[in-house]
C-alpha cells in the first residue's frame, strides 16, 4: 500500500505528529475513527433566549476589527447578516482568522446570544454555513500541534487518493447477507455523516468487520491448537509435585489445586497449552505458576516467565529463590539494568541449559537470547504485553507450553469471547489468614478526617499510598493532579515523613528506583497515577487513598485496593469524591472482584478492565465487547462458518488473515 506521506498535504512535521498518536500507515489515519460528534443545529436569533446558545450561519457584513490586550489577548468584531437579521459577533483569542473573514464570506457562528446588545460571544467560528439544518461534525483524538481540522483534512485528502487501496475485512458473503456498503463508502460516511441514520449504518459495518477480524483470528487459533498435537513429551512426577506442595509452609486452596492439576495435566498432554490463570487481587496466582515451573523443571525442560516492569520482574525473582530455596535449580533474572557482564553470563547459561529458571522484563526477547530448551513460558499481566511481544517469547522455544497469568477478573461470559483460543483457570478464592480490607467513601469536605486516618497510620509505622487521576494541572479540567497533591502531603506531614511521585510519564529506571525505596520505607508516602496497579508487594503498606474516585472504572480500584492488605496488618481504602455516590459504594460492601467486574461491564464496558485502550488484543479502534457485544457473537458465529467453509480456502481474504496470524 502507497506509504503515509505520500498523501498529499502530510509533510515530516505532520508525519512525526499522526506517528505520536500512533498512526503510521494510510489504514491508520482513515481508521483513526472520531471518539464523538459535534451536532451543529442551527437556529434564528428569534428562536434563542438572552444568554442562550446559537448556532447561525451567515455572511461577514463588515471588516473585523481586531483589538489586542496584554498578556497576549485579542479580540475581534465584526457584522454578521443571517437570514433573520443583521447581529454583531465578538470572539477571543482568534486573530488567525481575520484574514479569512472578508466581508461576503459565509461562515458558522457558534456562542451565546446577549440580546440586549444584539451581541453574540463567539466560542468557534467555522467557515461555511451550514447545508442542512443540522450539522455533524466528527471530533478526533489528536496532539499538540495537530488539531482536529488538520486530521479531518489529511483522513479526507488519504480517502480520496487512496480509498480504493483500504483493505476490507468483511468476506463478500458477508457483505451481500446484510447488505453493508463497501468500505469506501463507509468510511467516507463515518468521517463525514450527513444524517445520523446514514451514520449508525455504517458504524455497525465498521463495528462488525472488525469484530469478525478479530474473532476470525481467535477460530483459526483454536483450530490449530486442537488439531496440531505438537506439545513436548514429557513424564511428571505426580508424587514428587505433592510431596513438594505439602512442605509449603501453608495450605492451598481448592481453586489453586485445581489450577495446578489443569497445568500438569496440559504439560502432560500431546498438544502445546494455551491456558490463561485469571484470579482476583491476592488470591495466589503467583504460587500456581511457580508449581507449575517446578514442574516443568521436573520434566527437564527450561521455564521462562516475564513481567511488565524490572520491579515486579525483581520480586518474582526474589519470591521464586526463596520458594525452591532447597531444590538444586539455577535461577537467574535478566532485565534492561542487568550489566552487560551478567547479560554475556546469562545469555550463555540459557544457551546450554545451566540455567533452569529465568525471570525478567522484554529483556527475555531480545534477538541475543537464545534457550537451550525452553519448556514453558509464562507472562504475567498479559493484557499489558502487545500480541507481537507475547509471540516472540513463544518462538523462542521450540513449542513450549504457554501460560497467561492476569489479576485483572473477566466475568465468565466475556472471558469465552476474549480468550475463545485459550483454556481458563480461575481462582476466586481467597488465602486462608488474608484479611478483608476495609473501604471508605469520603468526600472532599471531609478532607481532614482523612488526613487523620492517614496519621494515625503513619504514626503507627505504617505506609501509604496516594493515587490521583492526572500528572500535571489540565486548563480544561478540575481533577486533583500528582504534583497539586504532593504539595498538599508535604504542607500536612512533610516535616516528619518522606514523600515522594511515581507516574506513566517517568522512566522505568526511574520508577523502579522510587518503588523501591518505598518497599524499604524509605519513603512513607508514596503520591502516583495508576501505574501501581500492578506492582510490588509492600506489606508496610496499610492504607489507599485515591482522590477522584468518580473518574475510576470499579475494577481499577479494585485493583489499586488491593495494593495494600499485604501484611498482617488491619488494612484500608479510602475513596474520595463528590459524586458518583450510588456506584462507588458497591465497593464499600463488594471485595469479589469477579462480582466487581460484572458490576464494571454493565457501567463502563471492557475498556477500564484492561487498564488501558492500548493493552494488546483487545485495542479495538471502533467495537466494544460489552455495548457491541450481540455484533460479536454474530461475527463470531459467521467467522467459524467462514474458516471451516473448504470452497474459500482459496479465498485472498482468507489468505490474507490467516497469514497475518502466522506472521505475528
Amino acid at each position: 500500500m502507497t506509504e503515509l506521506k505520500d498523501v498529499k498535504s502530510i509533510g515530516p512535521k505532520s508525519l512525526s505528529l499522526l506517528n505520536k498518536i500512533n498512526i503510521h500507515t494510510i489504514e491508520d489515519l482513515v481508521t483513526h475513527y472520531p471518539f464523538r460528534y459535534d451536532v451543529l443545529e442551527r437556529n434564528d436569533l428569534s428562536e434563542v433566549e438572552d444568554g442562550g446558545k446559537i448556532i447561525i450561519d451567515g455572511k461577514v457584513e463588515s471588516i473585523p476589527i481586531l483589538m489586542r490586550f496584554k498578556a497576549g489577548l485579542n479580540k475581534m468584531n465584526f457584522r454578521l447578516v443571517t437570514p433573520s437579521g443583521v447581529v454583531g459577533v465578538s470572539i477571543f483569542n482568534r486573530a488567525f482568522l481575520k484574514s479569512q473573514l472578508t466581508v461576503g464570506t459565509g461562515i458558522t457562528v457558534i456562542g451565546k446570544l446577549d440580546k440586549s446588545k444584539n451581541v453574540i460571544t463567539a466560542s468557534d467560528i467555522k467557515m461555511g454555513v451550514l447545508s442542512n439544518k443540522v450539522r455533524i461534525e466528527p471530533v478526533y483524538h489528536c496532539t499538540s500541534g495537530l488539531t482536529n481540522k488538520n486530521i479531518s483534512t489529511f483522513i479526507n485528502m488519504a480517502l480520496l487518493m487512496h480509498g480504493k487501496e483500504i483493505p476490507d475485512y468483511i468476506p463478500n458473503e458477508y457483505i451481500e447477507k446484510y447488505n453493508f456498503l463497501n468500505k469506501k463508502t463507509a468510511l467516507n460516511v463515518i468521517h463525514n455523516p450527513s444524517t445520523s441514520e446514514k451514520l449508525k449504518e455504517v458504524t455497525i459495518r465498521l463495528k462488525y468487520e472488525e469484530l469478525f477480524e478479530f474473532m476470525f483470528k481467535i477460530n483459526y487459533l483454536k483450530q490449530q491448537n486442537k488439531k496440531e498435537k505438537n506439545g513436548l513429551e514429557r513424564v511428571i512426577d505426580r508424587g514428587k509435585i505433592d510431596k513438594f506442595i505439602k512442605s509449603i509452609p501453608f495450605e492451598l486452596t481448592g481453586d489453586q489445586v485445581k489450577a495446578v492439576d489443569e497445568i500438569i495435566g496440559d504439560l502432560e498432554a500431546s498438544s502445546r497449552m494455551n491456558r490463561l490463570l485469571q484470579g482476583d487481587v491476592g488470591s495466589g496466582k503467583t504460587i500456581v505458576a511457580f508449581i507449575g515451573m517446578l514442574a516443568n523443571h521436573y520434566s527437564g525442560y527450561q521455564s521462562a516467565l516475564m513481567a511488565p516492569t524490572e520491579i515486579l520482574a525483581m520480586q518474582h525473582y526474589l519470591n521464586l529463590k526463596k520458594f525452591l530455596e532447597k531444590e538444586d535449580i539455577r535461577i537467574e533474572l535478566l532485565t534492561g539494568s542487568t550489566t552487560k557482564k551478567d547479560k554475556t553470563e546469562i545469555y550463555k547459561g540459557l544457551k546450554d541449559g545451566s540455567i533452569h529458571m529465568v525471570i525478567g522484563t522484554h529483556a527475555l526477547i531480545q534477538d541475543e537470547v537464545e534457550y537451550n530448551n525452553l519448556g514453558l513460558v509464562i507472562t504475567d499481566e498479559q493484557h499489558r504485553f502487545g500480541v507481537h511481544q507475547r509471540a516472540n517469547l513463544q518462538n523462542k522455544g521450540i513449542k513450549p507450553d504457554v501460560l497467561y497469568m492476569s489479576a485483572t477478573p473477566i466475568p465468565r461470559t466475556y472471558a469465552l469471547t476474549i480468550f475463545g483460543d485459550m483454556d481458563v483457570s480461575t481462582i476466586k478464592e481467597r488465602p486462608k489468614g488474608r484479611q478483608k480490607i476495609d473501604t471508605y467513601l469520603k468526600s472532599n469536605a471531609e478532607i481532614k478526617e482523612v488526613l487523620g486516618m492517614m496519621y494515625d497510620e503513619l504514626k503507627a509505622g505504617h505506609q501509604v499510598y496516594v493515587i490521583a487521576p492526572l500528572i500535571e494541572e489540565s486548563e480544561n479540567s478540575d481533577l486533583t493532579n500528582v504534583c497539586e497533591l504532593r504539595d498538599k502531603m508535604k504542607l500536612a506531614f512533610g516535616e516528619h515523613y518522606k514523600i515522594d511521585i511515581v507516574h506513566g510519564k517517568m522512566s522505568s529506571g526511574a520508577k523502579d528506583l522510587i518503588m523501591e525505596q518505598f518497599k524499604n520505607n524509605e519513603v512513607q508516602i508514596l503520591i502516583s497515577t495508576t501505574v501501581v496497579e500492578v506492582g510490588v508487594d509492600v506489606p508496610n503498606a496499610t492504607t489507599m487513598v485515591i482522590f477522584d474516585a468518580d473518574r475510576f472504572g470499579l475494577s481499577t480500584l479494585h485493583q489499586l485496593r488491593g495494593r495494600v492488605g499485604r501484611g498482617t496488618s488491619k488494612s484500608q481504602c479510602i475513596l474520595i469524591s463528590d459524586s458518583d455516590a450510588e456506584r462507588l459504594k458497591i465497593m464499600e460492601t463488594v471485595d469479589d472482584g469477579f462480582e466487581i467486574s460484572e458490576e464494571d461491564f454493565k457501567l463502563r464496558g471492557h475498556g477500564d478492565l484492561f487498564g488501558t485502550k492500548q493493552s494488546g488484543d483487545m485495542a479495538f479502534k471502533i467495537a466494544s465487547i460489552k455495548s457491541d457485544y450481540k455484533i460479536l457473537l454474530q461475527a463470531k458465529k459467521d467467522s467459524k462458518e467462514y474458516l471451516l467453509n473448504k470452497e474459500t480456502d482459496n479465498d485472498e481474504l482468507k489468505i490474507k488473515l490467516i497469514s497475518s496470524i502466522t506472521k505475528g
